[in-house]
């Protein structure tokens, strides 16, 4: 599943194509093709994100909300739009390019209300100007739940997933199945502003990296990581590789169904 930099990468992406100006909607597949017949021929407002979710703002109660889930996937193309195959959910479109939408668990026009009530059940997301990170603060600080569930649910914090979230804890040497009550207000704040700096680097490079200068290849004279997520991590989908810190050995195990990582020589009890 996309993680948050991901999202904001393709508000960003929406904006710079087709803010501003009217846009060609449609539905090839016609799962929503109501939506996008109320959308067709009006201008594209204003796209953001939080967390896993895009919307994309069209005009008054009129906000196209896309959850990629699992399977979801975008493809954008620049100059006509070629004939649209029979997967595509949604497609925009303008003479200078367009945008297909395949595979998404949501696809739906909302309304401002419908839109706030997303907002209001995500946690604060690190890539949203002005965020407070209090709230998940409060709810970290009283949970028995490990730290490493904690960043993976989206009520608590918006956007991380299970990359940001294995290398954030890696980073600050915290043991992930450490329960959020044991977590100090100065861990959990340089967690935070941590994941703020990690993600914007994210949504600018469009990739993953999390390893220091000391730690990158060139750095420590040892080949680029080869992986389909790309970018230079320390203990992400690393398991029994030794740790580029202290040489140990990488762990992994599952948790809440996902893949955990971390080393157990730097995040200690």
């Amino acid at each position: 599943m996309p993680e948050g930099h991901t999202i904001h990468r393709l508000a960003a992406d929406h904006q710079a194509r087709f803010g501003g100006r009217a846009v060609s909607a449609s539905s090839p597949q016609g799962k929503f093709a109501d939506g996008a017949a109320l959308v067709d021929g009006r201008v594209l407002e204003r796209a953001e994100a939080h967390g896993k979710h895009l919307f994309l703002r069209f005009g008054p109660e009129q906000w196209v909300h896309v959850h990629l889930g699992l399977f979801g996937k975008y493809a954008f193309g620049t100059g006509p739009a070629p004939a649209a195959t029979d997967t595509v959910r949604l497609r925009l479109a303008n003479p200078d390019g367009y945008a297909d939408l395949r595979g998404p668990t949501a696809c739906e026009l909302i309304a401002d209300g419908e839109k706030q009530a997303i907002h209001d059940r995500l946690g604060p997301d690190p890539l949203r100007p002005g965020t407070d990170h209090e709230p998940a603060w409060r709810r970290i600080s009283r949970s028995r739940t490990s730290v490493a569930a904690l960043l993976m649910d989206q009520k608590v914090v918006a956007g991380v997933g299970n990359v940001y979230r294995a290398e954030v804890l890696f980073r600050h040497g915290i043991d992930p199945y450490r329960a959020g009550r044991d977590l100090s207000r100065a861990e959990w704040d340089a967690i935070w502003a941590d994941l703020v700096i990690l993600m914007r680097e994210g949504v600018r490079n469009n990739r993953i990296d999390t390893v220091r200068p000391e730690h990158t290849p060139e750095a420590m004279d040892r080949p680029p990581r080869v992986d389909d997520h790309g970018g230079e991590v320390y203990v992400y989908r690393r398991h029994q590789l030794p740790c580029l810190v202290c040489g140990a050995r990488v762990r992994t195990a599952e948790l809440a169904n996902r893949n955990l990582f971390w080393c157990p020589g730097c995040q200690t009890r």
